[in-house]
């Protein structure tokens, strides 16, 4: 049976983070083409962690900058190594080499993290994103990590097309993969059967945390022309600052951690997004797409979402028009409606699994079978190799010997 190792940053927590949801994807297209799975991680788990052994997901304990790895990976001899981030394959990237070198090395990126840093400083600087901004040392390592790799997976075509265009990396090295979704169930609470706002986001998440800050501005300007209106803002790891957000009297209630987006998401009319600045694909939004609801966002927050399809509500570019839109949305059932419908058809489009699933599966297949050969016209990626890795690699065993005094 074909065996593929996945080094993960942290155990999945789909109900938490959009990435959570992203790995456990991941591992149903391999399951599906008969891989053993094996997902490595040195972190620990938390009371929210998935339990992997109920998909027949082998889990291993491993340590940072310790040799016990090199004779755990050689002895599950994967064909496949996946590495959730680049950190992840920074970390262990060498060691996979040194002693599984005909292992198809898979760098599953989530969001670029360079972007989201670069637009981070821009938004904290209160200006337009420059060049500059893009090249610090995240982008060199982010970079770094992509060369190395035989494919990186890439979840927006706007990066798509920034890693290409932008930067000149080798489109046999990249693989757009981007959330997939199964079959949509459409019987969901109607329009009248429905009230409030929600708001979802894990709080450890910087941009989510922006987010919030957003609509606590934005808010009173809403409640004032919908008095029985609430926003429930939900998000794992909610922080003691958010919890000062929260004011019944106003109708902002911050709830922590949903049981069930679901639910959450069934039983409210409109989602409200005022993202200001981040990267890859917005889990909050797609989720909405999936279960009904329609949403008002900003251009940040829909980049790469719904091409040139109708968004499932709107698109805002200030905080007039987001107010205005937020209104208009919640109060207009035909409109709304309507907005439910192009979120169907966006996951229907773009986003359904049996558009990507196959292809996905035959490019790993073939990268496989002719690994020498892609391997060779990426001489870059054997440059750094060389050079980055080595460094790495003598870090991480002084960082061993120290640990062992």
């Amino acid at each position: 049976m074909k065996h593929l190792v996945i080094i993960g940053a942290v155990w999945p927590e789909p109900n938490s983070t959009a990435a959570g949801s992203r790995m456990l994807q991941l591992i149903s297209l391999f399951q599906k083409q008969d891989y053993e799975i094996t997902f490595l991680c040195s972190a620990s788990k938390s009371d929210f962690s998935f339990d992997l052994s109920t998909i027949s997901v082998q889990t291993k304990v491993i340590q940072l900058n310790d040799s016990s790895f090199d004779g755990e990976i050689k002895s599950l001899n994967p064909d496949v190594v996946l590495f959730d981030r680049f950190m992840l394959e920074e970390q262990y990237g060498w060691r996979v080499m040194e002693n599984c070198p005909n292992a198809l090395r898979v760098l599953d990126t989530e969001d670029l993290h360079f972007l989201r840093k670069a637009r981070e400083i821009a938004f904290k600087q209160n200006r337009e994103l420059v060049f500059e901004d893009y090249i610090s040392d995240i982008f060199k390592r982010e970079m770094a990590s992509i060369y190395r790799c035989d494919l990186t997976l890439l979840i927006s075509e706007y990066e798509m097309e920034l890693a290409i265009e932008t930067f000149k990396i080798d489109s046999s090295l990249l693989y757009y993969l981007p959330f997939l979704s199964e079959e949509v169930n459409t019987n969901v609470p109607k329009f009248e059967e429905r009230n409030h706002f929600v708001s979802i986001g894990n709080f450890l998440h910087e941009p989510n945390w922006q987010t919030v800050l957003n609509l606590k501005k934005y808010w009173k300007s809403i409640k004032k022309q919908l008095p029985e209106a609430e926003i429930h803002v939900y998000g794992a790891y909610v922080s003691e600052k958010a919890k000062q957000l929260h004011n019944e009297k106003e109708g902002f209630l911050v709830k922590g951690r949903a049981e069930s987006v679901a639910v959450a998401y069934s039983k409210t009319r409109v989602l409200l997004a005022p993202i200001p600045y981040g990267a890859g694909l917005k889990g909050k939004l797609f989720e909405a797409m999936q279960f009904g609801l329609p949403s008002i966002t900003t251009e940040m927050g829909a980049e790469a979402m719904n091409g040139k399809l109708d968004w499932n509500g709107f698109i805002t570019t200030d905080e007039a028009d987001f107010i205005e839109k937020a209104v208009e949305l919640y109060t207009n059932k035909s409109l709304w409606e309507n907005a439910q419908k192009n979120g169907y058809e966006i996951i229907k489009k773009r986003f359904k699994k049996e558009l990507y699933e196959t292809d996905f599966m035959n490019q790993v297949e073939n990268l496989k079978e002719n690994l020498n050969a892609h391997r060779s016209k990426n001489f870059l990626g054997q440059i750094l190799q060389h050079q980055s890795l080595q460094s790495t690699k003598y870090m991480s065993k002084w960082i061993e010997a120290k640990n062992a005094i």
